[in-house]
């Protein structure tokens, strides 16, 4: 009985990973098939004045890079604060992680919606503050959640002994850090994933424009919104734009995504087991 329950449920596995490998494997073969014709070296290196896309790479790199290195200021120090300065039993550090836990659950087009109304009551128009702010806002929880949880398996004990020997709890914070490092990889690696990827935050706050944004304030067009624009226009041509924009995005996340192993794997070998 058992060996059969352990047969079905392997037949289940393997059947849910051919499924999802073929869904991917369908959803590049159609972004590829239909947006390849309309790629061209003009459409990335013009802007969408020229019929190209390259504001939205531009507004893309803007928004998602600022946004990465403020949630990297705000989550590394959280990390450490709440597992080097605090108990693990600390009610405010339970706290802390109840509040990323909720904030992680929130979807995307409700930190949109919210970031839109905050503007709107402040008197500011879309821009490119508006996206940056909106999207931190949204990677924060993952960057927290997926370093805290590897900070957590640190070995307690190395702490002990670096504070017995007379280490500083800045020194002590230099041994953390080397081995978390993977981490940080992963969490950097998994909120690009998203902002680079979500519209619903950026539509409203960010905005649209056919030009490279120079300041702030002025719009900022970003890769997922220029496959909505593209694909709601009613002329075919334009419509191969979206598949084409769309096969930007996915080698971009690709490259982040090799990028981030690479990262894993050089430094996995410094970690203490």
């Amino acid at each position: 009985m058992k060996f059969l329950e352990e047969k079905i449920f392997k037949i289940l596995m393997y059947l849910s990973l051919g499924i999802v490998f073929a869904a991917v494997i369908s959803i590049i073969i159609t972004i590829f098939a239909k947006g390849v014709s309309a790629l061209s070296w003009d459409m990335i290196f013009h802007t969408g004045r020229q019929g190209g896309i390259l504001n939205a790479i531009a507004g893309s790199i803007y928004i998602v890079g600022m946004s990465t290195c403020i949630g990297l200021i705000i989550s590394i120090p959280t990390v450490f604060y709440l597992n080097i300065f605090r108990k693990k039993d600390s009610k405010l550090g339970y706290f802390v992680r109840l509040s990323y836990d909720v904030m992680f659950g929130v979807p995307s087009i409700v930190y949109g919606i919210l970031g839109y109304a905050v503007m709107v009551s402040l008197g500011m128009r879309s821009s490119l503050l508006g996206g940056i702010i909106v999207i931190t806002l949204l990677i924060l929880p993952i960057f927290v959640r997926s370093m805290d949880e590897v900070a957590k398996d640190f070995p307690r004990d190395i702490l002990d002994t670096a504070y017995s020997l007379g280490a500083t709890r800045l020194e002590t914070i230099r041994v953390v850090l080397r081995q978390i490092v993977p981490g940080i990889a992963t969490a950097t690696l998994l909120s690009i994933g998203r902002a680079i990827g979500d519209a619903a935050a950026v539509m409203y706050t960010a905005g649209w424009s056919e030009m490279i944004p120079s300041s702030f304030k002025q719009k900022a067009a970003t890769l997922p919104v220029a496959v909505l624009e593209f694909y709601q226009q009613p002329f075919s041509d334009v419509q191969d734009k979206a598949y084409a924009s769309a096969i930007i995005l996915t080698i971009i996340v690709l490259l982040l995504s090799i990028g981030g192993r690479f990262i894993m794997n050089k430094f996995s070998k410094n970690k203490l087991q």
